[in-house]
């Protein structure tokens, strides 16, 4: 066994004790009541890093919650790898739902995790998975393994966009100079089958509002002659889809990407079964993209899903009202060459164009971000799957993945630098949702296998 094995299987249960603390933490960004609990997990994470050995640590306040940035530089010859990760959450409703507090995290044993899971609202995204690069660099520094420079950036706002980012990053341009960004916020395909995450998704999201009489109405006096805003809102939004499940924006495809028979055909090797597919969803069937499988539709296509609709009375019992607003949250996922800002003017335009004169529409863009796809024969992604193969025992499989992570290609922009989405989840952790949780072993694979990476890494680049 390495040192850094060593001191991994000795310290395995303090590290998990230290991320079972940091969870407790509520620091759901998006909701300002917990704002003062996001800057607490800031100082945390802050506090991490200098107790695992950074020579540099510090907290920098932007307009909105905070980023930590650490670092140790310690040999101008070697490679510098920038670890990005959030430690941000999303909001744990419907609370209703959860089997356990969100932020009083419990581990227990499920079919897909026989060793224990850690359910808890940012267990796997992206705590426990930001976390793993923590105590991975604190064992290089122990036992005095560490073959690159690292710099850390963990920020509080991903989940929201990461709208302060880009200028932090602009700013602090040359501080943040790296070879390469190394992110865990992704997924395996399973326990038993690695793969590296080599394409993203991009993000147009948008809130709408259908305005119609100037109050709440009675809906037995005025049903059947005013238009009914919450009515209209559904049917404008049905309207955005074809038989075909083939969005009708005008303009929305033009600038997809064609991929190739052979890349299809590729990435549909992957292990996957629908049937059991279905079973994990608890539905009888799918509803996606005609003319193209799940794998597909989920990674290379884009899409258009509203995430939240509402309008109206929402209450207890019954209150027979017309309701005067409608509102509607619409996330689109976008692929290479898609550009976030046309896609959001694109949606915009038509919305309102389609919208009956019974009614007024706003469109309110939220936030955004580019796709990107990273290249697998580069130093960089060789050093991750020679990291994977050492402490899975299998070639990882590259894949595309279906969520969005607009900081990539913030960081190829302004950085001049390629990503490394190395990341330990799996998809049926339920992040997002109620009930989110991380694998125990995954938690633990992930701290094994990333000193590896920092070896090959230093290897390669030489």
């Amino acid at each position: 066994m390495s040192k850094v094995n060593q001191y991994i299987a000795e310290n395995k249960t303090r590290f998990l004790d230290e991320l079972l603390e940091m969870l407790r933490i509520p620091s759901v960004s998006a909701d300002p009541k917990y704002k003062a609990d996001v800057a607490r997990n800031a100082e945390v994470v802050a506090e991490s890093l200098r107790s695992a050995g950074c020579a540099k640590v510090e907290i920098y306040p932007t307009a909105g919650h905070p980023i930590v940035y650490g670092e140790h530089v310690f040999d101008a010859s070697l490679p510098t790898v920038l670890v990005y990760g959030h430690y941000d959450v999303q909001p744990a409703d419907p609370l209703e739902l959860w089997e356990s507090p969100p932020f009083e995290p419990v581990i227990k044993k499920t079919d897909i995790h026989p060793e224990g899971a850690i359910f808890a609202r940012g267990s796997c995204d992206d705590k426990g998975q930001m976390f793993m690069h923590v105590k991975a660099f604190e064992a290089m520094i122990r036992t005095n393994e560490l073959a690159c420079n690292v710099k850390f950036m963990i920020e509080g706002e991903e989940e929201i966009g990461s709208s302060n980012l880009g200028t932090f990053c602009n700013t602090y341009k040359e501080m943040l100079a790296c070879d390469v960004v190394l992110i865990s916020d992704t997924s395996v395909i399973a326990n038993d089958i690695p793969s590296i995450t080599v394409g993203l998704r991009g993000l147009s999201y948008v809130e709408v509002e259908v305005t119609g009489p100037n109050k709440d109405l009675h809906s037995g006096v005025y049903g059947g002659a005013v238009g009914n805003p919450a009515n209209i809102l559904c049917d404008m939004i049905a309207s955005l889809k074809d038989s075909n499940k083939h969005i009708t924006i005008p303009g929305f495809y033009d600038d997809v990407v064609i991929v190739s028979d052979e890349e299809r055909a590729a990435m549909n090797k992957a292990p996957f079964s629908r049937d059991e597919y279905m079973k994990g969803l608890g539905v009888q069937d799918t509803q996606g993209e005609k003319g193209y499988t799940i794998l597909e539709q989920t990674s290379i296509r884009p899409t258009l899903e509203v995430n939240g609709i509402w309008g109206g009375y929402i209450g207890e019992g019954a209150k027979t009202v017309l309701p005067s607003k409608a509102f509607a949250k619409i996330s689109m996922r976008l692929v290479p060459n898609q550009k976030s800002d046309v896609i959001t003017k694109l949606f915009k335009d038509y919305f309102e164009s389609i919208a009956p004169p019974s009614v007024k529409v706003e469109v309110r863009p939220h936030h955004g971000g580019e796709a990107a796809v990273t290249p697998s024969d580069t130093p960089e992604y060789k050093a991750a799957a020679k990291a994977m193969l050492e402490t899975y025992g299998k070639e990882p499989i590259p894949v595309r993945g279906g969520g969005s992570i607009p900081i990539v290609a913030l960081f190829e922009k302004v950085l001049n630098v390629k990503t490394v989405l190395m990341g330990f989840g799996l998809d049926s952790d339920d992040i997002h949702s109620p009930n989110e949780h991380y694998g125990v072993f995954n938690f633990y694979k992930g701290i094994e296998t990333i000193p590896h990476f920092y070896k090959y890494y230093a290897e390669l680049k030489k």
